[in-house]
């Protein structure tokens, strides 16, 4: 049985522009046009789900990263950061490192997020290449975790507790 969040390749696919001073999140072979999906968001034009992220939790499970001290000052930690569904069911910080940053620093407890599940990303691919890797890798992971779940039923079957 195929799962409903299985990537059905597009051999159509046309790639989102990139244009000059257009802010691209590079995740390996993946690129996404960070102004873009920010764009149509506040447009109204991509529904995606608001979310608090809790920053000591979040850093308890994601370390920092390379921080730029001098744009750390000019952050605003009113604007959502942007979480992406990189793998079926796991969210990255695509945009607003510095955000969650300013705020661990400064003890504020929440920040607003922006989540977009993977489906939602396929648009603002920036590269074909980037858009066929994400369907495959996707649909692996998707495959193998529904591997895992038959497997651990199975098991919870011949030993119930």
């Amino acid at each position: 049985m195929k799962n409903e969040r299985t990537l059905k390749l597009n051999k159509d696919f046309i790639p989102c522009d990139a244009y000059e001073n257009e802010e691209i999140y590079p995740n390996g072979i993946f690129h996404f046009n960070i102004s873009r999906i920010l764009e149509h968001i506040i447009s109204g034009q991509l529904i995606v789900e608001q979310k608090d992220v809790r920053i000591p939790v979040w850093f308890k499970s994601h370390g920092g990263g390379c921080i730029n001290e001098e744009h750390l000052k000019t952050v605003n930690l009113e604007k959502p950061v942007l979480l992406a569904e990189i793998s079926p069911g796991r969210f990255n910080l695509i945009d607003g490192h510095h955000r969650m940053e300013k705020a661990r620093r400064e003890n504020v407890e929440i920040v607003k997020s922006y989540k977009l599940k993977g489906e939602q990303l396929i648009p603002y691919f920036i590269a074909v290449r980037g858009y066929e890797a994400f369907v495959g890798y996707w649909n692996t992971n998707l495959s193998e975790q529904e591997s895992v779940k038959k497997a651990r039923e199975k098991l919870l079957k011949q030993n119930p507790l």
